[in-house]
């Protein structure tokens, strides 16, 4: 195909996107507000590639940094978008219960006048606030009957979501107060309420009551065969990954199994340690885990799995051991893969790095000068398979720990400092994230994943008051100053200095 017939081929794919803009407009006006922002986010969506074709096919071509820029403003734009079509689709629904609520009225009042308007209804559309369908009149009552003077000393009740808030001040240890009153509470209203105890910007603790519809939900069979998908996927890329460091690639060559099995098994007993361990420490804490999401790369195998949580968390103590447990597990184990990597290595190892390589990790480049000493300063460095499968899964437990949003490092950090903390630590791992795009693609790779997908909170536990132990913040403390030790580069001076890559 000649150049003239791939700009032709590309403008015609421009203008036909263009043409499915234009008609999703048309239809999307039918719908007012809500049919515009939805419109708007598939179109904010599709710009950068549109705008990068339309320059292709008129002989411009963008750089790296411009497509990174594009990119990243594109995932902001859709990320506010989202919010303002919740907002919007929320605000409809009140709207709509509200005018049914008048209606009603109006029908009572004027059911004999000629013109049975209410006056100032119009006026009362516009302006009332936006009401959920309340706590029934007689469970609201049983419900406020459950605080007490010895617990938490209500003083008055909100109308919030489908629930109530109670303020008021809390009585005695927080962890005591909250078990007696969620005791009550399923004594007297059964399962169909759920209690819980969250700290007020103004730092006095609040109860919110809520109904049990509002618990999270299981995994749904769509989402299941996503998960056996997603599982498939990272299989496949496990053996390629292998293969590529075996220096060949896999499809090409499938006979071969025999060869890159080892490795795929060295990076899947990372992956599987780290996922068992969350489950077994959910278990322990009856909390119920969905389906694990694989993230297949090339690069590395994989970046890890998503999961979310399918109960409510009891408090953040639980939020914290939960999220702990897999990084601890698959970061011990590729640790020790790493270390017995290290010791195994010799002149005739299967694998030759540059020792460039040993540059790219503060923690890597560190304990490869303290075994392997001189040997860094070759050119080439001959190491056992088992350190570089310990390198991978560093790596992919560092990826996990980044403090943002739903990733483990998140959640972490969320159960320990609280949810403001946890805002603004998602916030800033995504601008870094950002900025090393521009060094390397992997971080932009990771900051789309946590902004389409993990970039909101967890929930709140029933009782957030309760903040983890000194032992705890330690960890987490630990773990932040692993991933960072794992993922920064030494600096060429401290390499020059240390004796690694010459």
């Amino acid at each position: 195909m000649d150049i003239a017939t791939e700009n032709a081929a590309t403008i015609a794919i421009v203008f036909v996107a263009l043409g499915i803009l234009g008609w999703g407009y048309y239809r999307a006006r039918d719908f007012g507000k809500l049919g515009i922002l939805a419109w708007l986010q598939s179109a904010v969506l599709m710009f950068p590639w549109l705008l990068f074709f339309g320059l292709f096919s008129a002989g411009i071509y963008l750089n790296l940094v411009g497509i990174l820029l594009l990119v990243l403003a594109s995932a902001g734009l859709y990320i506010y978008l989202g919010k303002q079509l919740r907002a919007a689709g929320q605000d409809e629904v009140l709207r709509e219960r509200a005018a049914k609520r008048l209606q009603s009225d109006q029908t009572s009042v004027g059911a004999n006048s000629e013109n049975p308007t209410i006056p100032g209804v119009e006026d009362q559309l516009k302006t009332i606030a936006p009401e959920f369908v309340r706590i029934p009149e007689e469970d609201l009552k049983k419900i406020q009957g459950i605080f007490g003077i010895d617990t938490f000393f209500a003083t008055e009740t909100i109308s919030y979501q489908e629930g109530a808030i109670f303020k008021g001040n809390l009585r005695g240890d927080p962890e005591e107060a909250y078990d007696r009153l969620a005791q009550t509470l399923q004594e007297r209203m059964g399962d169909r309420y759920r209690l819980f105890l969250v700290p007020n910007p103004d730092e006095k603790p609040v109860a919110i009551v809520l109904p049990s519809t509002s618990d999270p939900k299981p995994t749904t069979r769509g989402q299941k065969i996503l998960a056996v998908v997603l599982l498939v996927a990272t299989i496949i890329t496990s053996l390629e990954t292998a293969g590529l460091f075996l220096g060949f690639d896999f499809f090409t060559n499938p006979q071969r199994l025999g060869e890159v099995l080892p490795l795929t098994l060295g990076i899947w007993a990372v992956l599987l340690s780290h996922e068992i361990a969350h489950r077994i420490i959910a278990q322990k804490n009856n909390v119920r885990l969905s389906w694990p999401f694989f993230i297949p790369t090339w690069q590395i195998g994989s970046f890890g799995a998503i999961n979310r949580f399918e109960t409510l968390l009891p408090n953040r103590t639980v939020l914290f051991d939960v999220a702990f447990a897999g990084p601890a597990a698959g970061g011990l184990v590729s640790l020790a893969m790493l270390i017995v990597g290290l010791l195994l290595s010799h002149e005739g190892s299967l694998f030759q790095i540059p020792a460039e390589f040993f540059q790219g990790s503060v923690l890597v480049g560190t304990l490869a000068k303290v075994v392997l000493g001189s040997a860094l300063n070759q050119p080439l460095v001959p190491v056992h398979p088992m350190m570089v499968i310990g390198w991978l899964g560093l790596v992919i437990t560092a990826i996990n720990l980044l403090p943002a949003g739903q990733l483990d490092g998140g959640r972490i950090v969320q159960s320990v400092y609280g949810r403001t903390i946890a805002g603004r630590a998602t916030v800033a791992t995504a601008i870094v994230l950002a900025i090393a795009a521009f060094f390397n693609p992997l971080a932009l790779y990771w900051a789309i994943v946590i902004l389409f997908l993990q970039r909101g909170l967890e929930r709140p536990s029933l009782n957030e008051i309760k903040e983890p132990d000194d032992a705890r913040a330690a960890l987490a403390l630990l773990a932040l100053f692993l991933t960072i030790a794992t993922l920064l580069p030494l600096s060429t001076s401290l390499a020059g200095r240390l004796g690694i890559g010459g």
